[in-house]
């Protein structure tokens, strides 16, 4: 797909173009490494994994970026100290610069260590704040999903459309399964149980921003999750907003940088999909 002629560069700036070949370029990397890297450690919880491919592909990333845009700031999972406290503050310590690139080198860790075959490397780029260039890459399928703030979103050179469904009974929905076993894991379990007799059915493939781009391009109806971070969010959100889809918190509020309980859907269910949220995150 000729991803930079199909989706222009914003401002006459090739930010799109140095996402696209950062994202793909980290990706084949990382497929090189499946089955095959060498260190593993815990992070937050038992869940929460990195390893060194996860810390090669940010550091491959940022100077890649860095060498088109050295005064952009980064914010890479991988250089954050784990919990979501920490998360927040390193959020926090970059809210007012001008560009910041928001960056997840490996959505789905557990599944790369495991060799399953669902991960993907996501970047963003917000101008003062806002997310104006989104791109999830999924190595394995070679699937490269990017959106432009106002120009849309596309895959394999077509433009993303979510998907019709107008309710929850006909819908497809996807979540995860928090690392946080506190807070996080409880109440989105809470959610589960409330959704699964009131949807078609629901999946779980382990990377937050490739289920955010399924909901862009149609093959799922929607998607929740408690307790993710700016990186696992920013690209996806764009994706799903520039396909015609609606991100928001699980309360309904709009989707902004320092969301960590996100809701994404098609448009025509997020209403009956909040709400039951909402419900079930209050019957405590």
């Amino acid at each position: 797909m000729s991803d930079q002629n199909e989706v222009p560069a914003v401002g006459g700036k090739s930010f799109t173009a140095v996402a696209i070949n950062s994202a793909s370029k980290a990706g084949e990397w990382i497929k090189t490494k499946l089955g095959n890297h060498t260190s593993l450690s815990l992070k937050y919880s038992a869940q929460d994994l990195v390893t060194e491919v996860d810390k090669g592909a940010e550091t491959m990333i940022r100077n890649l970026v860095q060498t088109h845009f050295p005064h952009h700031s980064f914010l890479g999972e991988e250089g954050v100290e784990p919990g979501p406290e920490a998360s927040d503050r390193a959020l926090q310590s970059v809210r007012d610069a001008e560009y910041l690139w928001v960056v997840d080198p490996v959505d789905g860790t557990t599944n790369f260590v495991h060799g399953f075959p669902f991960f993907s490397v996501s970047i963003a780029l917000a101008h003062k704040g806002e997310v104006i260039v989104g791109v999830v890459y999924d190595p394995i399928r070679d699937e490269l999903f990017v959106a432009e703030k106002g120009k849309g979103a596309y895959v394999r050179g077509r433009r993303t459309q979510v998907s019709e469904e107008q309710t929850l009974r006909d819908s497809l929905l996807a979540t995860g399964f928090p690392a946080d076993p506190n807070y996080a894991l409880p109440i989105n379990m809470r959610g589960l149980q409330a959704l699964v007799p009131q949807v078609r059915n629901i999946r779980s493939g382990g990377s937050a921003a490739l289920h955010m781009a399924y909901v862009a391009a149609g093959r799922l109806s929607g998607f929740w999750e408690y307790g993710l971070n700016s990186w696992d969010l920013a690209a996806g959100a764009l994706l799903v907003t520039e396909s015609g889809g609606q991100v928001t918190d699980t309360k309904g509020n709009p989707y902004h940088l320092g969301v960590r309980h996100a809701a994404a859907s098609n448009g025509h269910i997020h209403e009956a999909f909040v709400k039951v949220l909402e419900k079930a995150e209050s019957d405590v």
